[in-house]
């Protein structure tokens, strides 16, 4: 699966090749009163607005004609010193079509503007090309360098993980979610390996009791790159991702509203992807390990059972007490071998638990972290990038709620409680001793549309990671700011 230019952008100079005509105009208005539209509208264009009822509300959309008869937008943008760049993805719905410029005070960002924009221009669709083609859209008026600018990457690194996450479990098992990964991240240097059979049984057993209970054998996605101003003793970032192309629960079945969404349990690594596509779109001086276990959770007579016993990559013997509780054992191992690497920085990506949710609902990823310097500037670019994350601890009190009578550790907690610490918990399990890890417990989905952020497969905290990891390892960029 390939990313394309985004065909809801124009250059500045190409308009008129491309036929399109003048361009026209949306003003940005905070507030709205006659004083502040005049100099815009004049006055009667002013008393038009107002008497349509624009009162410049945050994401609100008012076309005024001018004095020629075009039609001129006006539309509320954030308050100063609040940022909300998904806001400006209204106006990629809400745009009749045509090209058009956004006009914003400067206190706006101009990447919030061309990134949320993006955002809210993306489709998914399956529809059959016998039906009628796609109706006319707007499009956002950038310059050339806008157009390949970190807001547009950042804007295609996410299309990439949305793209993913929203194709049908049976268009996207296990091997297919391989192949895109090699897609997506060798046009960028990267060299991909992708790792199955023995040789995966062999290295890594946990995930392949999980994978081989289905006739859509498991793979592990294994890339390595650097930027092309890392030597080698360039910072290593290690990136994993469970990549569960679709989880029945195995022998304990989900029912079947639990199973609705389950082709999105693969958007931990579909949000990998994301990241590391941004990282080497914007040639961070890092090294680079990216890490996916692509794996279906099926019933079948060769799968995991309740209460089998598989003993690790690391050694340690883990007890299958619930087969639902798949997505760590499917992560671990690969933890296990990036440790063996000892990153400066080790980060995975999960939808592992429930819990996450109840406790936090869908837009905020659980973000669990053993060295607070890391959770900390991980949160604070969450906050500075509006992509927020919320920590909850690795709370050791609750450690022993994982033991087995017969293995080293269960994959579930005896207690029906603290379920997105107890999965935390045994992650650490498999996590190098003074090794800086970060877990992230991610929805990936959006219930329902709102602006930039249509229903469907998301990648919450993709935007706080990549501006963290440039923090963390004190990396130039020109992250979104």
């Amino acid at each position: 699966m390939s990313v394309s230019e985004p065909d809801c952008l124009i250059v500045s100079r190409s308009r008129r090749k491309a036929g399109t005509g003048a361009s026209r105009i949306v003003h940005g208005v905070r507030g709205a009163d006659q004083k502040a539209l005049v100099p815009l509208l004049g006055a009667e264009g002013a008393a038009f607005a107002l008497a349509c009822g624009f009162t410049g509300r945050p994401g609100q959309l008012v076309l005024v004609p001018d004095a020629r008869g075009v039609p001129v937008g006006l539309f509320g943008i954030p308050e100063k010193g609040q940022r909300d760049p998904y806001l400006f993805g209204a106006l990629a719905q809400d745009l009749p079509a045509g090209d058009w410029q956004v006009s914003v005070p400067a206190d706006i960002a101009r990447d919030d503007v061309i990134l949320g924009f993006c955002l809210g221009a993306y489709q998914f669709s399956l529809k059959s090309a016998a039906k009628p083609a796609k109706q006319a859209r707007p499009r956002l008026v950038v310059t050339a360098a806008e157009e390949t600018g970190v807001a547009v990457e950042t804007a295609l690194s996410i299309w990439l993980a949305r793209d993913l996450i929203n194709t049908p479990a049976n268009l996207l098992g296990p091997s297919e979610l391989a192949r895109a990964a090699r897609a997506a991240l060798t046009p960028f240097g990267a060299d991909v390996e992708i790792i199955k059979g023995a040789a995966l049984d062999k290295a890594y057993p946990l995930l392949a009791h999980v994978g081989n209970g289905s006739d859509r054998g498991p793979r592990v996605v294994l890339a390595r790159w650097k930027g092309s101003n890392a030597g080698k003793t360039a910072p290593l970032l290690s990136l994993v991702g469970k990549g569960v192309c679709f989880d029945s629960g195995g022998y304990d079945i989900k029912p079947s509203s639990g199973m609705l969404r389950m082709k999105k349990d693969m958007g931990g690594a579909a949000s990998v992807l994301a990241l590391a596509r941004l990282i080497m779109t914007q040639d961070l001086p890092v090294r680079l390990e990216v890490r996916l276990g692509c794996v279906e959770n099926s019933v079948s007579g060769h799968a995991m059972r309740p209460l089998d016993v598989v003993t690790s990559r690391a050694g340690l013997t883990v007890e299958i007490g619930n087969t639902d509780a798949e997505g760590r054992l499917v992560l671990c191992d690969l933890l296990s071998e990036a440790g063996e690497q000892t990153p400066d920085l080790l980060m995975d990506i999960a939808t592992l638990t429930g819990a996450a949710r109840v406790a936090l609902g869908p837009d905020l990823p659980a973000l669990f972290c053993n060295d607070q310097g890391v959770a900390q500037s991980i949160l604070a670019a969450g906050q500075q990038q509006a992509d927020p994350l919320w920590q909850l601890p690795l709370w050791q009190g609750y450690a022993g709620w994982l033991k087995s009578p017969v293995a080293d550790l269960n994959n579930i907690s005896s207690r029906p409680m603290a379920g997105a610490v107890t999965a935390g918990l045994f992650l650490e399990r498999f996590v190098n001793a003074g090794q800086r890890w970060a877990h992230i417990d991610s929805y990936a989905w959006n219930d329902n549309s709102r602006p930039g952020r249509p229903e469907g497969g998301d990648s919450p905290g993709i935007r706080a990671l990549f501006d963290a990891v440039c923090q963390i390892f004190e990396t130039h960029s020109d992250a979104i700011s």
